[in-house]
C-alpha cells in the first residue's frame, strides 16, 4: 500500500513538472511571437521617414496628411515597449494614416510613377503582410498559453508559479484591421 501511495505521489510530481515545463514553453512562444511583431512594426516605422521624403515634393499642399503620418509614426515609435493593447492602438493610428497617405497619392500621377515611391509601396505591402502573419502567430501562442493557464489541472501549476494570461495583439477598429491598399493601377 505504501508503494502505491509513493507511486501516485511520484506520478503527480512528474506530471506537475511536465505541466510547468509546458507552461514555460508556451510563455516562451508568446515572447517569441511578440518579438516577431516588434521587429516588423519597427521595420515599418523605419520606412515611414523615407517614404515621407519621397512624397513631400509632390504633395507639398497636403500638409495635414503628411503631419498625420509623421505624428502617427512618432506615437508608434514611442509605444515600443508598451503593452500589446497600447501598441496596437498606436500602430492602428499609423496604419490609418498611411492608408490616407496612399489614398491621397492617387491624385498625383507623377508621384504614382516615381520609382522610389513604387518601391516604398511594395515594401509597405510586404511589411503589412509580415505584420499580419506575425500577429496571427503571436495571437495563436497567446491563445495556447491562456488556455493552459485557465484549464484544469494546468491552472493549479500556473497559479502556484504565477503564470499569467497574455494579452492579444488586436486592432480596435475594423477599418484598421484592413491592410492598407498600396497598389496603383
Amino acid at each position: 500500500m505504501e508503494w502505491i501511495v509513493l507511486l501516485v505521489v511520484v506520478a503527480l510530481v512528474v506530471y506537475a513538472i511536465w505541466l510547468y515545463n509546458d507552461l514555460v514553453r508556451k510563455r516562451q512562444l508568446v515572447e517569441e511571437g511578440w518579438s516577431g511583431i516588434d521587429v516588423q512594426l519597427k521595420r515599418r516605422t523605419d520606412l515611414v521617414p523615407n517614404m515621407l521624403e519621397t512624397v513631400k515634393g509632390y504633395m507639398s499642399h497636403e500638409r495635414q496628411t503628411l503631419e498625420a503620418v509623421t505624428n502617427a509614426r512618432a506615437a508608434a515609435h514611442s509605444a515600443q515597449g508598451a503593452s500589446p493593447a497600447q501598441r496596437a492602438q498606436a500602430e492602428g493610428m499609423l496604419s490609418a494614416a498611411l492608408g490616407r497617405l496612399i489614398a491621397v497619392a492617387e491624385a498625383y500621377p507623377d508621384l504614382k510613377a516615381n520609382t522610389n515611391f513604387l518601391e516604398f509601396q511594395d515594401t509597405l505591402r510586404s511589411l503589412e503582410d509580415e505584420i499580419q502573419m506575425a500577429r496571427r502567430y503571436y495571437n495563436g501562442a497567446v491563445r495556447n498559453l491562456n488556455v493552459a493557464v485557465e484549464s484544469v489541472p494546468s491552472n493549479i501549476v500556473a497559479n502556484m508559479f504565477k503564470f499569467e494570461k497574455a494579452e492579444y495583439f488586436e486592432l480596435d477598429d475594423e477599418a484598421e484591421r484592413a491592410v492598407p491598399d498600396v497598389k496603383f493601377s
